[in-house]
């Protein structure tokens, strides 16, 4: 598992749910998360792996699976605090035109503090006003799913 300290150097991917299910499934857009997790750069908030975990619950998958699943996850999961909260609230004013919920929200803060960019496969994110998060689409037009 990696700590906050091995990202200090290198650039870091904050992965949104939608990133981490494309790459689970398979779905257009895998391949690059795949490359950050790779080379050690992706990281996912907490409310983030909740969203993911959630999903595969709805898909029926076991509790001892998903547990299993968070196991063999190679990134960091960071823990959501209070810094990240006031963050996340902060966005709330530029990002509600956009439709962003709360968990695209968490996503952004988590990029904001660590200076990374913000991986997604969410079409939304592409209006957001923000100029100090960096946010990248794991999908190409041509390959939206």
């Amino acid at each position: 598992m990696l700590t906050a300290n091995d990202h200090e150097h290198t650039h870091c991917f904050v992965l949104d749910a939608s990133a981490l299910l494309a790459y689970l499934n398979g779905e257009p857009g895998a391949q690059r998360v795949q490359q950050c997790i790779e080379q050690g750069q992706a990281i996912m908030s907490s409310v983030n792996l909740a969203e993911v975990l959630s999903k595969c619950a709805d898909q029926g998958m076991s509790s001892a699976d998903q547990t299993a699943l968070c196991a063999a996850l190679p990134l960091e999961i960071s823990a959501f605090d209070t810094a990240l909260a006031l963050s996340s609230a902060a966005l709330r004013s530029s990002t509600h035109a956009q439709g962003l919920s709360l968990g695209d929200r968490c996503c952004l803060a988590l990029a904001q503090s660590r200076n990374a960019t913000a991986l997604t496969a969410d079409q939304a994110w592409s209006r957001l006003g923000q100029t100090d998060i960096h946010v990248q689409q794991i999908r190409p037009d041509s390959q939206r799913a």
